[in-house]
């Protein structure tokens, strides 16, 4: 049959038709566990009760009214974020590309304001920030932004984890005006760096009078074990952007600001058409209080440790290993070789996960995976990792 899709996926040949909490149902009716979250997006899992219930009476009650007007929900959900991450306010859009943006355009708005005229911003290599024209410039993987030069300017690429990488660049360029880094870089391969590594680049920004922007968007929303992965490190960023799990599934990016990035974006200097309507926020808000009411931001530190502890076991005697790595709920199992095939081995046998840098395998479960499921995933992963590096 001729698709009329764009085939911008290599999609895997298969049509999931319902969900229920960690698991997923394709139409022949076979069971999948979900190891992967829709990419980190259904934390609580898929039809959850609580964001099924939000959805349909807002759905009853108003969807989209555009934000040339008061949106209660909108002002409810800002006022909620800013009390978990210490910001001070909130700029939402559709997803974490359009969040992204926004924090780019904070950046140069910041630059011009104090007269650079090309501002510059550091970024890092293997990372990912998007595939707008900005965050694609802004991503650090020549692969993803092959075939769409010119690339746009103002961006410095440097080594993750690399704190001399940054200090170079700064000596070497006058004109930089914020530092752009994932926590942990997910698309990268799960790269967790020093523990230190975002309160020295906090200190560099303090100290080059810098924007800190952390892009939040994977580990943001309680991931990591903390509502948001800089709560770690016991610091405030100047900007920082969410979008995947803030909204299970429902389409909704957040660009939250602090102190001097909360001013720039002032009337007609941004804005977006859908963003934070009625319908992403009561979903939004209705994340956060089950999260909350849930305790998962405590439960995603105990279970990724023990998701962790129990592969470490598993594979411990597999030489193929280079890595098993964790922040939460965020897993990655680096192996000595390609392992790309293993995501169709896993389709096989009834698991979804992912790979990424074409060795990394990338494990984001939905917070509310039970003991049971864990086990499942432990046995199932362990056991098609051992068979194909055989």
């Amino acid at each position: 049959m001729t698709s009329h899709i764009m085939p911008t996926y290599g999609r895997l040949d298969v049509t999931f038709t319902r969900g229920e909490g960690a698991w997923l149902w394709d139409k022949h009716d076979k069971r999948y566990l979900d190891a992967l979250s829709g990419i980190a997006v259904c934390s609580l899992g898929h039809a959850h009760p609580a964001i099924h219930t939000a959805i349909s009476t807002q759905s009853q009650q108003l969807l989209h009214t555009s934000n040339l007007y008061n949106i209660p929900l909108q002002e409810q959900l800002a006022t909620k974020l800013c009390q978990l991450s210490g910001m001070d306010n909130v700029f939402f859009g559709n997803s974490g590309a359009e969040a992204n943006e926004a924090a780019i355009k904070i950046a140069r708005l910041y630059g011009h304001q104090t007269n650079i005229a090309n501002p510059a911003i550091i970024v890092m290599q293997q990372s990912f920030h998007g595939r707008t024209m900005a965050t694609l410039s802004a991503t650090g993987n020549p692969k993803v932004q092959d075939g769409f030069a010119p690339l746009l300017d103002g961006f410095i690429h440097v080594a993750y984890n690399d704190i001399p990488a940054l200090k170079s660049a700064l000596a070497e360029h006058n004109n930089i005006v914020a530092i752009l880094v994932e926590p942990i870089q997910g698309e990268g391969g799960v790269n967790i760096p020093a523990s230190d590594y975002l309160n020295k680049i906090r200190d560099l920004c303090d100290s080059h009078d810098l924007i800190m922007m952390l892009d939040e968007v994977q580990t943001g929303i309680a991931r990591t074990g903390a509502w948001f992965a800089f709560q770690h490190n016991h610091i405030i960023p100047d900007v920082c952007t969410l979008a995947k799990a803030l909204g299970n599934g429902v389409p909704i990016g957040a660009c939250m600001a602090k102190g001097k990035a909360s001013k720039l974006l002032t009337a007609g200097k941004h804005g977006s058409t859908y963003g934070g309507n009625p319908l992403a926020c009561s979903a939004a808000l209705a994340v956060l209080e089950t999260i909350e009411a849930e305790q998962l931001c405590q439960q995603a530190e105990t279970k990724g440790n023990a998701i962790h502890q129990a592969f470490s076991t598993q594979l411990k005697n597999n030489t193929h290993i280079k890595n098993i790595r964790n922040k939460g709920m965020m897993i990655g199992i680096e192996l000595d070789m390609p392992c790309t095939e293993l995501v169709g081995l896993a389709l096989d046998a009834g698991l979804l996960i992912n790979v990424t840098g074409a060795s990394s395998i990338r494990l984001l479960p939905p917070l509310i995976i039970n003991d049971a499921q864990i086990a499942l995933l432990i046995e199932t992963l362990s056991g098609l990792i051992n068979s194909y590096t055989k």
